[in-house]
């Protein structure tokens, strides 16, 4: 093969691997545009599910303090009605001592 054709394939062969080269290149950006593309994707998701999870679990908890509240109120109402029915059978026996109290009093003072 005479040279000129030998020199002329070898820069073929450069021309062909040089686009070979670039379409590679060319594709490895696009993959990386897509991998990172699918990962924003992705990361969107979590929050998103993490979102949800937090607000569901806050609700779940509003509603579990909110029982409670509502119990130690029923418990503070039913310690209190105790309190008011305990005075109120006290209440003779305090006023007659009470009585008794002033009715000393005032004879120590005659």
């Amino acid at each position: 093969m005479p040279r000129p054709e030998v020199l002329e394939r070898v820069k073929e062969a450069e021309r062909d691997a040089d686009e070979i080269v670039a379409e590679a290149e060319a594709d490895r950006e696009e993959r990386l545009a897509e991998a990172r593309e699918r990962a924003e994707e992705i990361r969107e998701e979590a929050e998103a599910e993490a979102r949800e999870l937090r607000e569901r679990r806050l609700e779940a908890a509003r509603e579990e303090i909110e029982q409670e509240r509502d119990q130690l109120i029923e418990e503070g109402r039913e310690r209190r009605a105790e309190l008011e029915s305990a005075a109120e059978e006290r209440l003779d026996a305090v006023v007659d001592d009470v009585l008794e109290l002033v009715e000393t009093a005032v004879h120590a003072q005659t």
